[in-house]
């Protein structure tokens, strides 16, 4: 499949490399400056780049625009004319620009276009994609772009407000975990552990949470209780968490971004 992306900042970047090691997809990529596109060469000998985006987009099947949101009116007004809206499908990952506004920037209202919120951890084929198709598109061309970002991790087809809310808990919710992360650490070293090490015990201690979720199917509930003896250390922890408000910082700071949208 031959794929443009536009962009290739933290998002696109993403996306490039997580396709390109696996090394499945014909890749062309546009940056703003040649230093960029160099960097990408020199890690992957197995994309194409350059800085003309109109070029880029002629003989791709798909077409991904990731660039900021407030770039993506000037970037569309650059391609537009040479998009094929009968045979190539067109992907946008800027945050909060939904499929309407996109056909109407491309003053076409049947062009086959996704709403699409991937994360930082399509690298590493740990991505929750979220997917928004326009109205009226093919069944066929949805599951064609589930099929693509299916190899970057987990997806799922949703409306606009299913995305918003999964944002929130997928990629934004990728900081608000690294920041847990980072004081579990803070705290490790306050109890005599070195930094590195501390990090590496907070990982594996969240990679062994969501083992046992998924490999158990039970509500996180349930899995504290086995963790948790009477008069034990957890307790008391959960207790502390719960004295600081932990379950209500969660939910706020992921409602946080709700009126933005």
């Amino acid at each position: 499949m031959k794929i443009t992306v536009i962009g290739s900042g933290n998002m696109g970047g993403a996306l490039i490399k997580g396709w390109a090691k696996k090394n499945l997809q014909q890749l062309t990529i546009t940056a703003k400056t040649q230093t960029t596109l160099d960097r990408y060469t020199t890690l992957f000998s197995n994309i194409n780049t350059t800085l003309n985006n109109r070029s880029a987009v002629k003989e791709a099947e798909i077409i991904i625009l990731a660039v900021k949101p407030w770039l993506i009116p000037q970037i569309i007004e650059e391609i537009k004319d040479a998009i094929d809206f009968k045979k190539q499908i067109i992907i946008s990952v800027a945050a909060n620009i939904y499929t309407d506004t996109l056909r109407d920037l491309f003053d076409n209202q049947e062009a086959d276009i996704f709403y699409v919120m991937p994360n930082i951890a399509a690298e590493f084929y740990e991505s929750m994609t979220f997917i928004v198709p326009a109205e009226n598109i093919e069944e066929r061309k949805i599951k064609k772009v589930e099929e693509l970002f299916l190899q970057l991790g987990k997806v799922k087809i949703c409306s606009n407000k299913e995305v918003v809310a999964g944002n929130m808990l997928s990629g934004c919710g990728i900081a608000y975990i690294m920041r847990f992360l980072h004081a579990m650490m803070e705290g490790g070293v306050e109890m005599g552990l070195y930094p590195k090490d501390a990090q590496a015990i907070a990982m594996q201690a969240m990679k062994g949470a969501v083992a046992v979720l998924e490999g158990s199917d039970i509500h996180p509930a349930v899995a504290i209780d086995k963790v948790t003896t009477p008069g034990g250390l957890t307790i008391r922890g959960l207790n502390e968490l719960d004295h600081a408000g932990f379950n209500s910082a969660v939910i706020r700071c992921l409602k946080a971004g709700l009126d933005k949208n």
